[in-house]
């Protein structure tokens, strides 16, 4: 496990420089709604407004990752891991058109590694 609370496999990461390429920076964020909003989309970085009811998790492949608070409040104690299947996720994740999805594993946190986790942060950063 990293510092942060989210990290990405080998093959997310490999999609993730492959987007950044063809986009530019990125942005991650798993709401929990409808449209498949429990998978992680991928935008383009601030064409999602990141208000105040959003936790910021940390980065993979180099782009920020956020969680709306709502589902945050579920997996608070399970570390995140951002995977890479075949297929189409959600309309507006930029992966789509590329017939392949970034999926989101976890496994719960020790209690050593929960003791030792940073404080979550509310709302943008950086």
């Amino acid at each position: 496990m990293d510092a942060g609370r989210v990290s990405a496999t080998e093959a997310a990461l490999e999609l993730i420089a492959e987007l950044v390429g063809l986009h530019g920076p990125l942005m991650f964020h798993q709401s929990g709604g409808c449209c498949d909003g429990s998978a992680p989309m991928c935008l383009r970085r601030g064409e999602l407004v990141i208000g105040a009811q959003d936790v910021y998790l940390g980065q993979i492949g180099g782009q920020p990752f956020y969680m709306g608070a709502a589902q945050f409040e579920y997996w608070q104690h399970t570390y995140l891991i951002i995977d890479v299947v075949p297929g189409r996720g959600g309309m507006f994740s930029l992966e789509g058109p590329l017939g392949r999805r970034f999926i989101t594993r976890s496994r719960l946190y020790t209690e050593d590694e929960e003791a030792l986790l940073p404080p979550v942060h509310y709302g943008p950063v950086g």
